[in-house]
């Protein structure tokens, strides 16, 4: 075995270390989303939430295919992990003991922005690899990209609105 391929050995265990990692946090990512958008449901905001959760969770059976695509394998026990993160922060008090608080949804947004932008960060490093790996397509990981950083503003908006309905009367005195 050679110095050479020593090096794509250990580049394929990290590779999978590190795509594992990501669909982990997809994992939670899609869990919260799909949650936020059926508390959200009839509020306005609901119709954009929906919409972002189906595609989150598209990408997310996406990077599924593609770690399938490389021959890597999932680490259930890192889904069943993120499974339970997700699940736990639910509990995190709120300032209201028996119903939502306004903040629940806009630390819930700025959550989901960090999320998607770790997400599009993913892509770019998947698209650097594709340019030597023909098992993955750049033109779709460009796509990818793309679309992360138009969720990434599309949660901003929505984190703006939030955060000007709670706070914007503060800066009106």
């Amino acid at each position: 075995m050679g110095d050479d391929s020593l090096r794509r050995g250990e580049a394929q265990q990290l590779l999978a270390i590190y795509l594992n990692d990501h669909l982990a946090g997809a994992t939670a990512g899609t869990r919260r989303m799909r949650e936020v958008a059926r508390i959200m449901q009839e509020s306005q905001f609901g119709p954009e939430l929906a919409t972002l959760a189906d595609e989150i969770a598209s990408e997310r059976a996406e990077l599924e295919s593609m770690m399938n695509s490389l021959g890597i394998p999932v680490r259930r026990y890192k889904i069943q992990l993120s499974v339970a993160a997700e699940l736990a922060g639910r509990l995190k008090p709120n300032g209201r003991l028996v119903r939502r608080s306004p903040l629940s949804t806009l630390v819930e947004l700025e959550v989901m922005r960090l999320g998607i932008e770790g997400k599009a960060s993913g892509w770019r490093t998947l698209r650097s690899i594709a340019e030597n790996d023909q098992r993955l397509s750049a033109r779709r990981l460009d796509e990818l990209s793309d679309r992360a950083e138009k969720q990434a503003q599309r949660v901003e908006e929505l984190r703006k609105r939030t955060a000007e309905a709670i706070f914007g009367h503060m800066s009106r005195r």
